[in-house]
């Protein structure tokens, strides 16, 4: 069956009446935690400590897990570990909870709903593991691209306002522990994937915001349309203002659909001239239109292009759209200009999102490895006018048709590597016959030395050589960072044995 299964349970079903806060009754609840990673362990130990009877499960069986199945079985908790345990709910299961990585058309979630048992993500349960007062509001974020870049500028303007904050969800600190830290967090800034965002119905945020969207993830939501609708439920029950995207008509459309709290606003966000209700860029001045009282006549400065860049190389658009996004979820918070402008200005980005690595003999390698879908490749390509583009791993049920039709022109060559490299090519022969292509076969270590040595091959004076697979690492490396780290060794390998840089 494909991954399009519309849950059959009652969204309104609760397991037991007011489980809405960590000092409800959750005493005998039976429930199972499906994944033992750091979530899945979290969820496990706080649902034990409050009295539920607990049963984990894990289809991996690695020594981290078999660790924390040690510790957790210490608790008196039932650790059920193998692909096995995984067919259906142990017999009296009332509630589900299950990590982020289990599609809704796994067997074991097809059981649950027959069976009509509520399933929630970690996130619902973190949501609802807040204390019944006092709890630390969220600032929540999604997209298909951009979303731990601009939690992580958040976090630091929230910081920099001198608020306890941290970045928590699907980067930095997990949730669970975030919500149950014994010195409580003043807000949190929380990054939410499309998995999180399937199961959770719950969440009401302070604002929200959804950065862009792109066909990603298919083979697990089943469609675009059931990725979309994942995507816009971060909009659901949003207090003060939902952010999207002006350049992305399919983000303010999803603020139209959403259900949010009475006097939720609409503010969006742009590269050009913002408009009223928008935050944009002027002169090259990140500019607010949307959270001052003349905002029909005015703007307020929030902190220039120059701020951003600081001693690096010139930023990128999506950079910059990014750093206005979380601008603007912090404006919405309260936070002042001053404290939006410093925590920019300190903020420094991931070292695998368009980093510099070297540059030799007139040729710069960059590397964004984390750019593991067709659009966040397009925005990196899209940042440079002539590209060896370094592609391939996994396609997750992706299109990369209107990436190559789009970029063809800034494209001097092609190195193509990973499972999914033919689905990559054969885009390249309909759309850009002319490019030349390399096919890197090989699969071990030594695969990175020889796509480097190939993209050398075909690079210019003038060019750059660009790490942005538009695929997942899975195939190959454990995950961007490691397939990150495997590009940047092997340049500086071919740097040193080719003279140094120029």
């Amino acid at each position: 069956m494909g991954g399009g299964l519309t849950m059959t349970i009652d969204p309104t079903y609760e397991p037991r009446e007011g489980l809405t806060h960590r000092d409800a009754d959750w005493s005998g609840l039976n429930v199972l935690v499906v994944g033992l990673g750091v979530s899945g362990f979290a969820a496990a130990d706080a649902l034990a400590e409050r009295g539920a009877r607990v049963t984990a499960v894990s289809r991996d069986v690695t020594e981290a897990i078999r660790e924390r199945a040690t510790i957790l079985e210490i608790l008196d908790i039932d650790v059920r570990l193998g692909p096995e345990h995984l067919g259906r709910p142990p017999e009296g299961t009332e509630l589900i909870v299950t990590s982020p990585g289990v599609p809704p058309h796994d067997p074991l979630m097809l059981a649950a709903a027959t069976a009509g048992i509520p399933v929630w993500g970690e996130v619902e349960l973190a949501w609802r593991m807040r204390p019944r007062e006092g709890a630390a509001p969220w600032l929540t974020v999604t997209g298909t691209n951009g979303k731990t870049t601009t939690v992580t500028m958040l976090a630091s303007i929230l910081q920099a306002a001198g608020l306890r904050a941290t970045a928590a969800g699907n980067v930095g600190t997990p949730l669970l522990e975030a919500v149950l830290h014994p010195e409580p967090y003043d807000v949190l800034a929380v990054e939410l994937s499309s998995f999180q965002l399937h199961w959770q119905r719950s969440i009401s945020a302070v604002a929200s915001a959804v950065l862009n969207v792109a066909p990603d993830h298919i083979d697990w939501h089943g469609s675009y349309a059931e990725y979309l609708r994942a995507k816009g439920k971060i909009y659901e029950n949003t207090h003060i203002a939902c952010i999207y995207n002006v350049g992305d008509i399919q983000t303010e459309q999803l603020v139209m659909e959403a259900d949010v709290v009475e006097g939720c606003r609409a503010v969006g966000f742009t590269t050009g001239i913002p408009a009223p209700s928008m935050l944009g860029v002027v002169d090259d001045v990140l500019a607010d239109r949307a959270f001052i009282e003349q905002r029909q006549r005015s703007a307020a400065e929030l902190c220039t292009i120059a701020d951003l860049q600081g001693d690096g190389p010139p930023v990128p658009p999506h950079y910059v759209a990014n750093a206005l996004a979380a601008a603007a979820l912090a404006r919405a918070y309260g936070v002042g200009p001053l404290a939006v402008r410093d925590g920019l200005r300190a903020f420094r980005p991931d070292r695998h999102r368009i980093a510099e690595v070297a540059t030799a003999r007139g040729i710069r390698w960059v590397n964004d490895s984390k750019a593991t879908n067709p659009h966040a490749a397009a925005a990196a390509i899209r940042s440079f006018d002539s590209v060896v583009w370094i592609a391939g791993g996994l396609l997750k049920g992706a299109d990369v048709d209107s990436l190559v039709e789009e970029m063809h022109s800034r494209l001097r060559g092609v190195v193509l590597l990973g499972a999914d490299r033919e689905q990559i090519a054969q885009a390249l022969a309909r759309h850009a016959p002319e490019v030349p292509v390399v096919d890197i076969a090989e699969t071990d270590t030594g695969a990175m030395d020889l796509v480097v040595a190939a993209a050398a091959r075909l690079a210019q004076p003038g060019d750059v050589v660009l790490l942005a697979p538009a695929a997942a690492s899975m195939d190959m490396f454990t995950n961007y960072a490691s397939r990150g780290d495997a590009f940047e060794e092997a340049v500086r390998r071919h740097v040193e044995a080719s003279g140094g840089d120029a």
